[in-house]
């Protein structure tokens, strides 16, 4: 959304919009546009919506509008090289919410989070055929707050990445736009979170757990389970030092709730029981109090 309307507010015209078919949403599950589909609507802009982006037919509608550039963000599908040369300038960019060749996949944002890392940011890079392995024309580089969780960095990284968008496409139109091949050596990945990583294991370190929980945040939301339903995790701290009880023991005091970890203390903020809505902790344990001593396990769902 911040892309396509950060584009529309520019000298060059979107001229069409391609996303993904209506899906059922809300609680009536009615079938409804995308968000950036209903955006380029009430607009005006033409928008295709085909299942499959190389399905028979496609490269003719969007041939049809004589586009000079295309430019992608988060569609999520593979792009056959009639669609990624199939404008005027011969190529798509696209705007990776990563250092490039750094975390290439689906999942940059999370797994930046994840792996401790003190920044990121967003590479403008030709779209080719191997994932996120196209030459970079620009890079914007932000740290990653302290306590940052996906969604807020998320957010924050679609600003950014309107912003470079914008750039690049007038830096193509004047035709000074450089490209920059990525170094394949360098590159590492981020592939989508699998189901097992929403489990906080409390063996491990409370610094880990915590990044976990953030990367987590705001969904799916880190996991654990408390007397065999499932408990969610959406913001916690991690507080460093030793710890006189097993991995997954809770200490409740004075309003806080902290988990003996494999290496300090896990404190967590925000709390969420399964189809109830989050709670700071000092609020949910006034609804559900837990026993000091109480064991956490790893079985939540």
């Amino acid at each position: 959304m911040p892309a396509l309307e950060r584009l529309r507010a520019g000298r060059h015209p979107v001229v069409a919009v391609v996303s993904q078919p209506d899906r059922p949403r809300g609680r009536g599950r009615r079938p409804s546009p995308s968000p950036v589909a209903r955006a380029a609507l009430a607009a005006g802009v033409p928008v295709l919506r085909p299942e499959r982006v190389g399905e028979p037919g496609v490269a003719g509608a969007l041939a049809r509008f004589e586009p000079d550039l295309g430019v992608v963000v988060a569609f999520g599908q593979f792009l056959p090289r009639r669609i990624r040369e199939l404008p005027r300038l011969g190529y798509l960019i696209n705007a990776h919410a990563s250092l490039l060749p750094r975390l290439r996949g689906a999942a940059p944002i999370a797994r930046a989070i994840l792996e401790g890392e003190a920044e990121t940011g967003i590479s403008v890079m030709r779209v080719e055929r191997e994932m996120d392995a196209g030459p970079v024309a620009l890079v914007r580089r932000t740290p990653i707050g302290s306590d940052e969780d996906e969604g807020r960095l998320a957010a924050r990284l679609a600003g950014l990445a309107a912003d470079a968008l914008a750039e690049a496409v007038e830096r193509a139109a004047e035709g000074t736009l450089a490209w920059t091949p990525q170094d394949p050596a360098r590159a590492t990945f981020a592939p989508r979170l699998e189901p097992a990583e929403t489990r906080l294991d409390f063996r491990e370190p409370a610094a880990a757990l915590a990044r976990r929980v953030r990367a987590l945040a705001p969904r799916p939301g880190a996991r654990t389970a408390l007397a065999g339903e499932p408990l969610r995790i959406l913001a916690a701290r991690a507080h460093p030092g030793p710890v006189d009880a097993a991995p997954g023991s809770v200490r409740v005091a004075g309003g806080a709730l902290r988990i003996a970890t494999g290496d300090g203390w896990l404190e967590p903020r925000v709390l969420q029981r399964a189809g109830k809505r989050p709670l700071d902790a000092e609020s949910f344990l006034r609804g559900h109090p837990i026993p000091d001593g109480t064991r956490l396990d790893s079985d939540g769902s």
